[in-house]
């Protein structure tokens, strides 16, 4: 399940926690957009909640400085030994370049290098290297890490999918359908963990549910990397009548022209029942891992996520 939950305030949150890990969630995951950063749900958690594995889906490679990104990492694993994953990705040009004032250059290989400067930290070992994209001299964590944490790759096209089958535990997906991880895993090849970021909205009122899907919808494929990642997996034609209405500022006209069978496919919503049979083909199609991220619409929260319980 996706934490923090919208509306909940992190100090509230233990009650929460509590409830996930009663019902038989087996997993906490936090986000790095425009919320809480990635560490502080995880924290708590990790103190109040001893029995929910943990991870971060995901946190940018350029937002923080490689040293500090492997102090967190460290401390996270630290906190939780045995119980967390990392997740990090290239991001967006927003979050890198609008929000934080960096520079968003050669993501691949930004995020390429990080995942090699952090193996070697959480193994311990002193850094001295000179990268492609940025150079660490003398680093070494100062508390070695017991249990190196899993390190996976948020992915989306085949030149990163193909980076985390090669050097990561595994890959993050996200804003996919079921159908569409056969594609995304067979870039990855076998022998890797899948983790999918789910957006699920358990309202059997599909007018209301679409609603909210198209909003979604809008907010994220309307960004260059995720407009990419499905113009590859053969969605152009289908999303650009929605990509010119946004380009000419007609925010109305781009939600009207996201069709009905792409809110279906993308968004999980229905019956809780639906639900659980939606996320079900995503595993069957190669996902290990279902983060589900809900959003309660019409529903809420306390019935939502005790009807998706597995």
């Amino acid at each position: 399940m996706t934490v923090p939950f919208d509306g909940v305030p992190l100090h509230e949150h233990r009650r929460w926690f509590d409830e996930l890990s009663k019902l038989g969630y087996s997993d906490v995951w936090s986000s790095e957009v425009d919320g809480s950063d990635g560490f502080t749900p995880l924290a708590l958690a990790a103190a109040w909640t001893p029995t929910l594995r943990l991870g971060v889906a995901i946190a940018p490679v350029f937002t923080r400085g490689p040293a500090l990104l492997a102090q967190t990492v460290a401390a996270m694993s630290e906190a939780a030994p045995g119980r967390f994953a990392f997740g990090l990705g290239a991001s967006s040009d927003v979050i890198v370049e609008r929000w934080n004032g960096i520079d968003y250059v050669d993501p691949f290989k930004r995020t390429r290098d990080t995942l090699r400067f952090l193996r070697s930290a959480l193994r311990g070992e002193k850094v001295d290297e000179a990268y492609d994209t940025f150079a660490v001299r003398g680093f070494r964590l100062s508390r070695p890490v017991e249990q190196p944490p899993p390190l996976y790759l948020a992915a989306l096209r085949p030149g990163m999918l193909r980076l985390a089958g090669r050097e990561a535990d595994g890959a993050i997906l996200n804003w996919l359908s079921a159908d569409d991880v056969k594609k995304a895993v067979a870039e990855v090849g076998p022998g890797k963990e899948v983790v999918a970021r789910l957006f699920v909205l358990p309202n059997g009122d599909a007018e209301v549910a679409r609603a909210a899907g198209r909003r979604l919808i809008a907010s994220y494929l309307n960004v260059r990397a995720y407009a990419e990642f499905h113009r590859w997996l053969g969605r152009g034609p289908e999303l650009e009548p929605m990509w010119a209405a946004w380009s000419a500022g007609d925010r109305k006209g781009a939600l009207a022209a996201i069709p009905d069978a792409l809110v279906d496919d993308l968004l999980i919503h229905g019956t809780p029942e639906a639900c659980r049979r939606h996320v079900a083909r995503y595993v069957a199609n190669g996902v290990t891992l279902p983060v589900l991220h809900v959003f309660p619409a019409g529903i809420d929260l306390a019935t939502a996520i005790r009807g998706l319980a597995p």
